[in-house]
């Protein structure tokens, strides 16, 4: 099988070098060509210029970009060349509206599209032990089981399409609350005079403990927040999470607090940090009265 991938990002970056790995990838794309370009010379794989150059050469596309709107693009320039039977797997996170739409658009040229949104950070995507959610027919999970075994560890399909975007809304919906608790525990923590590297060791290793906590609480132990999972891409998530539950009547209090404390963090400029920068403010909640409010990061 001839897979190519687009959208070379933190996340893509490694996911492609696992489906090399497991001798699947033939082609690459970016929207910074010289990106694709650069990584196809050291995998030894092309990286066409266009997308409607990559299609006719490919069985199975992989897409992982960061919008909807994105996601929609790259599919209606595929469909312009991609043969009847090619399957396009689409590992981003949008609105599981927006997978029925790029569903309906491939569907004239007889090419079968999933869902695939994905869970287990950049750590996941470069050891290939992501959670795959997959929505799309029974027949094309079917077929996109080599591909998908090579990018994760925990593949499950959930239901036709736009199933995968649902669970994976219900992940973010899980990551903010996790994200909220553990910025404000270590707050809590410091201001309490405990050792905040014995905390992430300790507690770590007990009931109150989670990925999140073990791979980001060091984050917050440097005082660094090198970017993970983007502050600016989680608010993104959770924006489709506050639209789909509005279509129910329904405000998420978890989703509308992360969502006002991340757009506090990017009007301070830390946008592009990991979302454990969520211990910025929790940390001034314990702050003197009138010490809190960081500047800008630019400024």
């Amino acid at each position: 099988m001839r897979v190519g991938f687009v959208g070379l990002g933190a996340m893509g970056m490694g996911m492609s070098r696992n489906l090399h790995r497991a001798g699947l990838l033939s082609a690459v794309w970016n929207r910074t060509a010289e990106k694709a370009q650069t990584l196809a010379a050291e995998l030894g794989c092309k990286a066409p210029p266009t997308l409607e150059a990559l299609a006719p050469d490919v069985d199975a596309v992989v897409v992982c970009v960061s919008a909807d709107d994105d996601v929609l693009q790259v599919v209606t320039a595929l469909a312009k060349g991609l043969r009847k039977g090619t399957l396009v797997i689409d590992c981003s996170t949008v609105g599981a509206d927006t997978a029925r739409k790029a569903s309906t658009i491939l569907q004239p040229s007889g090419v079968e599209f999933l869902d695939c949104p994905v869970s287990g950070g950049v750590e996941g995507a470069e050891k290939a032990t992501l959670a795959i959610m997959v929505g799309g027919t029974p027949e094309a999970f079917a077929q996109a089981q080599p591909i998908l075994n090579a990018m994760g560890k925990t593949v499950t399909h959930f239901g036709p399409t736009g199933s995968g975007q649902a669970a994976k809304a219900t992940n973010q919906i899980m990551c903010a609350g996790i994200i909220e608790c553990v910025a404000e525990a270590m707050a809590f923590a410091r201001a309490q005079g405990l050792p905040l590297d014995k905390v992430v060791d300790t507690l770590g290793k007990g009931a109150g403990s989670s990925w999140y906590f073990v791979h980001r609480g060091p984050n917050m132990v440097r005082g660094a927040y090198p970017a993970g999972f983007k502050v600016r891409l989680h608010a993104k998530d959770l924006g489709i999470c506050r639209d789909m539950a509005a279509r129910f009547g329904v405000a998420l209090p978890v989703v509308e607090r992360m969502l006002g404390e991340y757009a506090e963090l990017v009007s301070r400029g830390y946008g592009d940090e990991d979302i454990s920068a969520t211990f910025r403010l929790k940390e001034e909640l314990f702050e003197p009265p009138g010490k809190a409010g960081a500047p800008r990061k630019d400024a």
